[in-house]
């Protein structure tokens, strides 16, 4: 079977140097940038954007099964997203401690009272992986997250394969560079957002990227633009102040920004507490959730996208509620979750924090924070947990079964970083997209993927939290 980057081409100090130059450049040829944190507003000083100088190997099955499980994820989320007695007893407790999620809930209650504006859903996610060896070493596909929010990296990840079959061209890896599999998310992602837009049925409106005030990571999201300007859909990038300063809803409740229609507004930023900076941030975020314009994500999705829905999903027979007569379905989506528990106050709760007191370093304590770098691991689950155990702040997380993959060895390049051979862990993200337009789903798909590795001294990961970088599978 063919395996991943043989060890004369891994320790060939002379080689893997010529390399990795050749590489840095392929990345700035074919666009995998980043803006520099120096001048995080300014494209005029550019670096290529973190990643593994060799494509991951990846086996072929779980590959396979990730994507072939993502439109049973988007469905789910759809059928999550318009169960609104589900979401109140998913996050009951939730927000009867977590501020942030329980301002996001009393916005989805304003909306449900007033009702829908917009029949038309548009979904964009990725669903989060690695693949942990279990007892027996076999590998096994257990999702870490899902994002309904912000899923990220769809552009830059379309940009890599060309990078990596470079490389391993001038390697003298003819063989390997073409197992790299062709990537587009980004197209993927901007057809699902051109279909929402089509639908909603104005050649003048625009597609408003709402965006923050710093974006060290814009041509991921260029990427996605240009897709939607080649289709002649026009564009346009606002932060919550414009939307508070000129936003206003018509008698038709359509959404107008500076005196422009706005069809879909495409969320980038939102997801944290920290992009709320004030009582007009929050009341922008109604106006949109109020308006015609079709939201990505809209409010039911944001919540739907939590840890502790995640959580809620992994009981025994809550699938079933979402899959009615498609136990398949179920059974392909329950065979990816890692073991989820919740602390919630009573014995169950009682019963997650025993067990996690006892062998913290077989969990993860998550919060209802999404960005990366926000987990808890190994004595620090004890130190919080001790100090929270008697106390309903306890709900403001979950806790969830670590998952262990094998580590492989790699090259991970960063700006000004050092070039050595790392041990190293990867995630496989599958992007998934879909628009409902009332009861009828109109686009249901699997729309590419984004390997992500990291050194294997991390714990927590994420690209933005400048952990992991971005890669390629190489099937295996």
């Amino acid at each position: 079977m063919a395996q991943g980057i043989p060890d004369e081409v891994m320790m060939n100090a002379a080689l893997i140097k010529d390399l990795a130059e050749v590489a840095k450049d392929a990345a700035l040829l074919h666009g995998v940038l980043l803006r520099i944190q120096e001048s995080p507003n300014s494209s005029e000083l550019v670096s290529f954007a973190p990643f593994a100088l060799f494509p991951s190997p990846v086996p072929r099955s779980v590959f396979l099964q990730a994507l072939a499980v993502q439109t049973h994820y988007n469905t789910l989320l759809d059928r999550v997203c318009q169960d609104g007695d589900f979401l109140q007893e998913a996050l009951a407790s939730t927000i009867a401690v977590d501020d942030f999620t329980a301002r996001l809930f009393r916005i989805h209650q304003q909306i449900l009272k007033e009702g829908k504006s917009q029949s038309i859903t548009l979904g964009l996610n990725r669903s989060d992986y690695m693949l942990d060896q279990g007892e027996n070493g076999t590998p096994s596909l257990k999702q870490i997250e899902i994002n309904t929010f912000a899923a990220g990296l769809g552009g830059i990840s379309s940009r890599m394969p060309e990078v990596h079959r470079h490389v391993l061209k001038v390697a003298g890896r003819l063989e390997e560079s073409r197992r790299v599999l062709d990537n587009n998310p980004a197209a993927g992602l901007a057809g699902a957002i051109a279909t929402a837009w089509e639908l909603y049925g104005s050649d003048r409106a625009v597609v408003m990227f709402l965006v923050g005030e710093t974006e060290v990571n814009i041509f991921d999201q260029r990427c996605v633009e240009n897709e939607l300007w080649k289709r002649n859909i026009h564009t346009m990038r606002r932060q919550f102040d414009d939307v508070s300063r000129s936003g206003r809803l018509d008698e038709d409740k359509r959404l107008f920004v500076d005196g422009r229609e706005v069809a879909v507004v495409y969320f980038r930023n939102g997801y944290t507490p920290q992009n709320y900076t004030s009582e007009q941030t929050w009341e922008a975020r109604l106006l949109m959730e109020r308006s015609l314009a079709v939201k990505c994500p809209d409010i039911s999705a944001h919540l739907a996208g939590t840890k502790k829905v995640q959580q809620e999903l992994a009981r025994p027979g809550v699938l079933e509620r979402f899959f009615p007569g498609q136990p398949e379905a179920a059974r392909q989506v329950r065979a990816t979750f890692a073991g989820l528990y919740t602390l919630d106050m009573g014995p169950e709760g009682d019963k997650t924090v025993a067990m996690a007191l006892a062998a913290p370093d077989r969990f993860v304590l998550k919060p209802q924070r999404e960005g990366g770098g926000n987990n808890i691991y190994g004595s620090e689950i004890r130190r919080v947990l001790e100090g929270l155990k008697q106390s309903s702040e306890r709900t403001a997380y979950i806790l969830m079964d670590k998952i262990q993959p094998a580590p492989l060895q790699n090259y991970l390049l960063r700006r000004d970083g050092p070039l050595q051979l790392s041990s190293c862990l990867s995630e496989l993200g599958v992007f998934g997209a879909y628009v409902r337009k009332g009861e009828s789903m109109v686009l249901n798909q699997c729309v590419g993927h984004l390997l992500r590795t990291k050194s294997s001294e991390h714990q927590d990961g994420g690209f933005s939290a400048g952990v992991s970088v971005v890669d390629n599978p190489l099937l295996v």
